[in-house]
């Protein structure tokens, strides 16, 4: 049987993670990006000549985390204004945390490396 509209549109699909975070006293929640978040994150490492850009790359973890850092109600905990700091965290807590995101939300290593490498 083929899936309808309706039940695709109201199919809970994006998964979320509980992770354990000693060096924070606890644990927390990252939930994969949508669509159009996904979209949105990788545009905006693009530079106006439609390469990625160096300069886009700063803070790269803590922006994917500022999206993907939920409470149980899957609101967001941190915006966009609080990047700059959640990015001064432990670089080893945000790399572990980064690569939960990454997976949940189908960003593949290889994504990655290339944006890296396409921005040098």
């Amino acid at each position: 049987m083929l899936l309808t509209k309706d039940q695709i549109l109201a199919a809970q699909d994006r998964p979320y993670e509980d992770v354990e975070v000693p060096e924070w006293g606890g644990r927390v929640r990252i939930r994969g990006l949508s669509g159009a978040e996904r979209d949105a994150f990788e545009a905006s490492m693009i530079g106006p000549d439609g390469k990625p850009s160096p300069q886009r790359f700063r803070n790269f973890r803590a922006r994917l985390l500022a999206q993907t850092l939920v409470n149980e109600q899957g609101e967001r905990l941190f915006s966009d204004a609080d990047i700059k700091a959640l990015g001064e965290k432990s670089g080893d807590v945000l790399a572990r945390l980064f690569e939960v995101a990454q997976r949940l939300s189908g960003l593949t290593r290889q994504d990655v490396e290339t944006y890296v490498k396409n921005s040098e």
